[in-house]
């Protein structure tokens, strides 16, 4: 059992001794005052008939019985409890966190099998900064349940059916693209979607054309199918090489397009129409799910079959929630999708629950984020206002990284200098996204994003090459020996060893809220402390030979954690820098 676990069960204990039938988290938290500050005698105040925090707070600290863990305890202001953990607690934690593979991190004692959709971009256009947070956010999230002991099965919801498919096509075949035989490259999939659009809007044949081809492609047309599949194949090589630039845990075996539930879309309408829950209305069936409405009070329909007979999005997506329950045996569906999304969702999961699908244990969660904002506040563009795209935000992201790299460390190779930049230029992007409060909105800044000091991605990198090659270092002076065992005794010491030791509770917050800032939080007050720990102990040049091997297994340990945070946000550690 983990340091905050252990000490939470102690105060727990106490406090039900003191007060026996009393109902309360400890709520442990770090403090300057001491090494933990616990607020339980205030939440208490109520459960106990008005009785004076600072009386129930004498009465805990009476209770308390783990001399072997808790060295203090004082009350201090309105009644709270603050802790001093014994050094020997602190280095037999720091003991058992270094031999433990997962970083200290407990397995859920009840896994789910967590279905989460993100990503999601269209066949036939470029990824652009709109996946960014999906793309980043859903990796990283998707990382932290794995890590924390659940089933993860990703979900990249392609658009890779409907109308425009005619037109893409028809373009295909114009352009002499059209055997379906012949190997398929498009370098710019924008550029190709952006021609076929401006002439199905100009060329009245090209319309009439688009549209007869679409009718054969949904009636199962051989040769438009067969170019069909070319587009959604050439997109998925191209969106591969993206995720792959970025480090993404998505490949092509997650891709779950909207046309893999084409075939079910009528299924879905009956099943629900059967249930007595869909409704015509303006000649399209719909469901009203409760609690939603338009501006004038009445229902707010879910359209499930358009009037002309058509399916759209909304009965997609119930044929999606319904697979990943039935078929996917999903517990927890977990949707990475932006913010304006809401309410869509909130009716998807609303019929859901209607047609029993969506039932406990199993439940669903809309992890909402906001938008990249440019440095003007507004949608992030580029200077001629058109969408930035990924693939040209990564290649800027290594350019500016390589000239700090080259700028800082000239002694690496130009291959190691290269290396890094992508690294340190991918880290710094993802880190900077995912250390905002996803609900809100945040300015993309290269400047910020890619210091080397504050609260960014490559000072977290930086902190963890620097604890890796003190044990190079180490070992080029001569000194073959393990490390450790760890003894504290420098007040910085203690600070940093706390701070390793709430690795596991970052990550157990992250795996019950799906904030990844949390993690970056931890990550950087980690890195921080490492940094004045380095600056004031010296680990070669220690005193004696018991302190540095003590210092180089701290500072290995912070390294191993470091490391390991990163990698649950999907960001390279780095040796050198």
């Amino acid at each position: 059992m983990e340091l905050t676990a252990r000490l939470n069960e102690a105060l727990s204990s106490a406090i039900a001794a003191a007060f026996p039938g009393a109902n309360t988290d400890p709520v442990l938290r770090r403090s300057d005052r001491s090494d933990f500050q616990a607020n339980a005698p205030l939440s208490l105040k109520k459960q106990l008939n008005n009785l004076a925090p600072r009386d129930i707070a004498a009465a805990i600290v009476a209770k308390i019985d783990a001399k072997d863990l808790i060295e203090s305890v004082e009350v201090s202001g309105p009644g709270f409890l603050n802790v001093t953990v014994t050094r020997t607690a602190i280095e037999s934690a720091l003991t058992n966190l270094a031999a433990d593979a997962n970083g200290g991190v407990p397995k859920s004692e009840k896994p789910d099998t967590v279905i989460i959709d993100y990503s999601s971009p269209n066949v036939a256009k470029e990824l652009h900064v709109g996946h960014l947070r999906s793309t980043v956010i859903g990796d990283a999230v998707a990382r932290v349940l794995e890590a924390t002991g659940h089933r993860v099965i990703r979900q990249n919801h392609l658009g890779d059916w409907g109308t425009p498919f005619g037109m893409l096509i028809e373009h295909l075949i114009d352009l002499g693209k059209g055997d379906p035989e012949a190997p398929l490259t498009i370098e710019d999939l924008d550029g190709f979607y952006r021609a076929a659009r401006a002439k199905f809007d100009s060329d009245e044949v090209f319309q009439t054309r688009s549209r007869t081809r679409v009718v054969a492609l949904q009636g199962g047309d051989e040769l438009s199918l067969a170019l069909w599949r070319k587009l959604c194949a050439e997109s998925r090589r191209y969106f591969q090489v993206v995720y792959d630039r970025l480090g993404i845990k998505l490949t092509d075996a997650d891709v779950a397009g909207e046309s893999s539930y084409g075939a079910v879309l009528p299924e879905i309408v009956e099943t629900l129409r059967k249930a007595g829950l869909a409704q015509e209305n303006d000649g399209a069936l719909c469901v009203f799910p409760p609690g939603f409405t338009n501006k004038d009070g009445s229902p707010l329909p879910l359209i499930i079959q358009k009037s002309d007979g058509g399916f759209g999005y909304a009965t997609t997506d119930l044929a999606a929630i319904r697979h990943r329950i039935v078929d996917l045996a999903g517990t927890r569906l977990v949707y990475v999708v932006g913010a304006p999304q809401s309410q869509h969702l909130a009716m998807i999961f609303g019929t859901a629950k209607l047609a029993g699908w969506l039932a406990p244990p199993v439940r669903a969660e809309h992890v909402a984020f906001g938008s990249v904002l440019g440095p003007d506040r507004k949608m992030f563009k580029t200077r001629a206002g058109e969408t930035v795209k990924l693939a040209a935000l990564i290649d800027e992201a290594e350019e500016r990284a390589l000239a700090v790299v080259g700028e800082k460390s000239p002694h690496l190779d130009a291959e190691t200098q290269r290396k890094n930049a992508l690294a340190i230029g991918v880290g710094a992007i993802k880190y900077a996204d995912l250390s905002s409060e996803r609900i809100k909105d945040y300015v993309f800044d290269w400047t910020r994003m890619l210091a080397n000091e504050g609260n960014t991605g490559p000072y977290i990198m930086y902190a963890c090459a620097r604890s890796r090659s003190i044990a190079r270092k180490n070992h080029e002076a001569g000194h073959l020996d393990d490390a450790g065992p760890i003894l504290i005794g420098e007040p910085v010491e203690r600070k940093l060893a706390l701070d390793l030791l709430g690795f596991a509770a970052a990550v157990k917050e992250v795996e019950t809220t799906l904030e990844p800032h949390r993690l970056c939080t931890f990550l950087y007050s980690t890195a921080t402390s490492f940094s004045t720990f380095f600056a004031q102990c010296p680990v070669l040049k220690a005193p004696t030979d018991e302190v540095r091997r003590s210092r180089l297994a701290l500072s290995n340990l912070s390294a191993s954690v470091l490391a390991r945070g990163l990698d649950l946000l999907g960001i390279q550690s780095l040796d050198r820098m």
